[in-house]
Parts: C-alpha cells; structure tokens; sequence
C-alpha cells in the first residue's frame, strides 16, 4: 500500500514528543506538510529543528500555546487557520487515588484532554467539509474501555473522546470528511516512558523488567507481552489519514496491543 498524502496538510497536537510525534513524522514520511503544537517554546524550537533535518524536503511549522485555554486554541488556529488533517492528540494523565482527585484536577483534565479537540474539530472541520475531504482522529485509549482505577479521571477524558468522534462522525456524515478514534494502549510514549524509567529507578531495575512488571500487575491480558512502540501507534493513525482509507469512519481503531478482551 502507498500512503500518499502530498499537498495535504496536518495538524497534530501535543506533538513534541511520544505520540504526538511519531504522528507528525509518519505523516511528513507520506508527503503530508505539518503543523506542530507544545506548550513550551524550546520544546517546539527543538522538534522543528529535528524534523527539518529528518525530512529537508518537509514542510512544517509550529505553534507554541496551551491548547487547554480558550487563548491558546485562538493562537492555534490564527497561525495555522486551515487543515485538511487534524489529529487531536494533545493529552495527559497522571495516576491519583479517585478520592484525592479535586474537583481543579477534574476541569483541567478535561480542558486539555477534551476541550482542546472540540475546539480544534469545530474551527477545521466546516472547511472540510466544504472542500469535500478531510481526516479527523481523536487519540484516546484503552483506559476509555477499560477503565484503570487510578486513572479515572484520565479514563473519563479518553471515553469522551469517543462519544464527540462518533457524533462528529455522523454530523458530517456524507461529507468526504471521517472521523475517528484510535486506542494505544501500553506505549513507550514520553509520559509512559517516564513512569516506567522513574519506578526502574526506585526499584533498582532495569526500565524493560518495570514495563514488564506492570504489564503483569496492571494489563495481563495483554497479547504482545510488551510495550508498543510510539512508531506501531503512528502508523495506524498515519493510515486512517490517508485516502485508502475513505471507507473507514465513526469507528474506534485500538493498537493496544490486544489488552482489551473483546472480539467487537
């Protein structure tokens, strides 16, 4: 299969580093021109810099805002005003008892993890729409079907996630524009990669013996027996971009690995 997406152009959020990154490399390697987002200028600096020395032919540009904020999500769309992809990718999540979560971590959460899709989805899609094409994914996860007890605040962001995917999917309904979400589940993504590092070093282990670990403790149903690498999640997100793909919409796509135990 050839993946050619020349003259399309993405926006991909969160996408500095992990999975957000792998995305916006996979999808330059396919032609795409993309955008990239961060929070933090040296962050974005640092990913333009690379990515240009990765593909010299590449178009791509980035945009430093907290896209958690009505502000931040305004200077998105001022410096990138039009796509014909957008991956809304940006997220977060940290591990917290459910009776300690307060009701500031709540909002925020949900602010970063959701608003920011919703608000990218209703500025770029009416132009979708209009052209007749476009791509839409919200990358959610695993933990929106199988909800981990020390992430539900997290857990509640991602199955949002799916319920705007779905009814976008059928507001645009016969338009040329899809809309879907994609589920990693256990990911050497920089958020995981993290955890995974720092309990290696509490322990005194090495970080593949605390993946494995937590695999067993935390996802024993897993059937790879390992993390995914954040590359086995891009392409798949590249893939539901791409115009073989047209088919392929309202739909939820897990690489998780085989963590949830359902056939549908």
């Amino acid at each position: 299969m050839n993946i050619d997406l020349t003259g399309r152009k993405a926006v991909v959020t969160g996408s500095t580093a992990g999975i957000g990154r792998a995305i916006a490399e996979g999808l330059a390697r396919a032609g795409a021109s993309v955008v990239i987002s961060g929070r933090g200028e040296e962050r974005v600096a640092t990913a333009l810099q690379e990515l240009r020395a990765l593909f010299p032919k590449g178009g791509f540009s980035g945009v430093v805002a907290d896209l958690a904020t009505l502000e931040g999500a305004a200077e998105l769309f001022a410096q990138a005003p039009d796509a014909d992809i957008l991956v809304n990718n940006v997220g977060t999540g940290r591990a917290k008892p459910f009776f300690d979560i307060g009701d500031s971590e709540w909002r925020d959460l949900f602010e970063l993890n959701v608003m920011s899709g919703v608000r990218a989805s209703r500025h770029y899609v009416p132009d979708m729409m209009k052209r007749g094409w476009g791509r839409v994914v919200f990358i959610s996860s695993e933990s929106a079907l199988a909800i981990p007890v020390d992430l539900i605040d997290y857990a509640m962001t991602k199955t949002a996630q799916l319920a705007i995917a779905r009814g976008l999917a059928e507001t645009v309904a016969g338009t040329g524009v899809t809309v879907n979400s994609v589920l990693p589940g256990p990911t050497n993504s920089e958020i995981m990669g993290g955890w995974m590092k720092a309990a290696a070093e509490a322990q005194g282990i090495t970080q593949e013996e605390a993946e494995q670990q937590f695999l067993k403790t935390t996802r024993p149903s897993t059937l790879i027996k390992r993390f995914a690498t954040t590359e086995e999640v891009a392409n798949l997100v590249v893939y539901v971009c791409s115009e073989q793909a047209s088919a392929t919409t309202g739909t939820s796509l897990r690489v998780d690995g085989g963590v949830v135990r359902t056939i549908a």
